[in-house]
């Protein structure tokens, strides 16, 4: 593990604050379908002629939330059951939090996640923002260590910290 900001953040209440964060999302998602299934059964909703269409597309939403539901109720398991791999050679790879800084000396931390890319969660006043090894960011950061740079599309930064 090496020396910064990452330091402060314990993965424990990193991957606690995640999946709190999920289960959020997920109550949410739940109250939003089931509106939208009531919508699509509901009496006053149901067809007219064959142009009349509310209650197929609230039938719709109601199956669009069901199915982030379920994706939401998986990336809560994954994260329940991961563990954090050991990183023998400081190299960044899955369940590694990193910290880059930027030439302004600005800073951002990451957390390459296996799901759920681009949540962001509060971990002791820091904000963490969840990556995937498949995105842009996370293709770039794996095998990488301190020292090391990335450019993303708005300003190069430098691999600060990676525990």
């Amino acid at each position: 593990m090496t020396e910064g900001m990452t330091l402060l953040l314990d993965k424990g209440d990193l991957l606690q604050s995640i999946i709190a964060k999920l289960n959020h999302d997920l109550d949410v998602i739940f109250t939003a379908a089931r509106t939208a299934h009531e919508a699509a059964t509901h009496e006053e909703n149901q067809p007219d002629n064959k142009y009349d269409t509310l209650a197929l597309e609230a039938s719709y939403v109601a199956q669009g939330q069901a199915n982030r539901a379920s994706d939401i109720r998986q990336a809560i398991e994954v994260y329940k059951q991961l563990g954090s791999l050991p990183l023998d050679d400081e190299s960044i790879r899955l369940t590694a939090l990193v910290t880059l800084e930027a030439e302004d000396g600005t800073t951002k931390v990451i957390f390459i996640g296996p799901t759920e890319g681009g949540l962001k969660v509060d971990v002791a006043g820091t904000e963490v923002v969840v990556i995937t090894p498949a995105s842009p960011l996370g293709r770039e950061l794996i095998g990488k260590s301190v020292g090391d740079t990335v450019e993303m599309t708005t300003a190069c930064y430098e691999i600060v910290a990676v525990c």
